[in-house]
């Protein structure tokens, strides 16, 4: 097929996703969410703990066509809301690192989110969890009283692990003048990783622009994709990396970030690349020009002039999604032919 209108780059890596679709009422079904956006590998950060990681994967990691892994919740019973979230007594790390080393193609790392009483109990105990499965943690983090973000990456996040939610409102990035703060640099020097896990209410553009223009920009692009933040913020793969691209970020930056970048922070290095002999993992998007509206967490609006779309998707060298039916016969010199074998 003739791609020379188009970027041809790596499947893209999504590391904040909600995908068990048999678990908690704001997980979506992943193929259907993924693959049309040029997302061939999703990572489920934190929907399923030790309890219940079987029963996502057999009912529906193994049956999806997207490569589908995981963070593990610390919490042992999932993302179920506030009554075991809150729980420490739910936070097992021994258990959590024992189904990590079980499943360690699928299970990437640690994930703690929601936590709300002021210590740092699920912090420290998805760090442990990490330590004793040897892999990393995704922090989505709300500061307290005696629990301040500064610490969090400074202190108790290791090199590798990841903050994700940077660009939120719960999180002091910016100074009053909105300058980036300090200790963000310190943390990066460190090894910490921040990622962008749009979602429903963690990307401010009054955030991301300053922070952009001063050029801190994410280690990696990911959607937090779930029944909220597809609708009103659209939080989907290729609608935030535009934003981001009219936010000032180069095309490159932004496909290095969704690519490269996301394979290396889940230590996958094999993914994300078009290099011979890899995973026939492709995406092709298109780089439209006119004018566009992008709303942010806050349901403000950026009207921009580009706008990236996956106009399609190789998923392990079969393709799963052509909008524009560039692999295809035109019907008129198709002659007879039918869609079902």
């Amino acid at each position: 097929m003739d791609a020379s209108q188009y970027y041809v780059t790596p499947g893209l890596i999504d590391i904040h996703t909600h995908f068990d679709a048999q678990g908690a009422d704001l997980n979506l079904q992943a193929d259907h969410n993924a693959l049309p956006n040029g997302v061939t590998t999703a990572v489920d950060a934190g929907s399923s703990g030790w309890k219940n990681f079987v029963a996502f994967k057999t009912k529906v990691i193994d049956h999806s066509k997207t490569r589908l892994l995981a963070f593990l919740n610390i919490v042992g019973a999932g993302m179920y809301g506030p009554e075991v979230e809150n729980n420490v007594q739910e936070m097992d790390p021994e258990a959590a690192a024992r189904m990590v080393r079980k499943y360690p193609k699928v299970i990437v790392g640690i994930k703690t989110a929601h936590f709300q009483p002021p210590t740092w109990d699920a912090v420290d105990r998805a760090v442990k969890a990490a330590e004793l499965s040897n892999t990393i943690v995704m922090v989505d983090f709300t500061p307290k009283p005696g629990r301040e973000y500064r610490d969090l990456i400074l202190r108790h996040l290791r090199p590798g692990d990841i903050h994700t939610h940077f660009y939120g409102r719960d999180t002091p990035q910016l100074d009053e003048h909105k300058k980036v703060q300090p200790y963000m640099l310190e943390a990066r020097k460190r090894g910490v990783l921040f990622d962008v896990g749009h979602g429903a209410g963690s990307f401010w553009f009054r955030i991301a622009a300053p922070a952009i223009e001063q050029g801190f920009l994410p280690d990696t692009i990911s959607t937090d994709i779930h029944k909220r933040s597809i609708m009103l913020p659209r939080a989907n793969m290729t609608t935030t990396m535009s934003k981001l691209l009219n936010l000032g970020m180069t095309l490159q930056q932004i496909i290095e970030r969704s690519t490269v970048n996301s394979a290396k922070a889940i230590r996958m290095p094999e993914l994300g690349t078009l290099s011979e002999g890899a995973i026939a993992d492709v995406a092709i998007l298109e780089l439209q020009k006119g004018k566009f509206g992008y709303l942010d967490s806050g349901h403000a609006k950026l009207i921009g002039d580009t706008k990236l779309r996956c106009v399609l998707t190789v998923r392990n060298g079969d393709i799963v999604w052509d909008t524009e039916g560039l692999t295809l016969t035109d019907w008129m010199k198709a002659g007879p032919y039918s869609n079902f074998k």
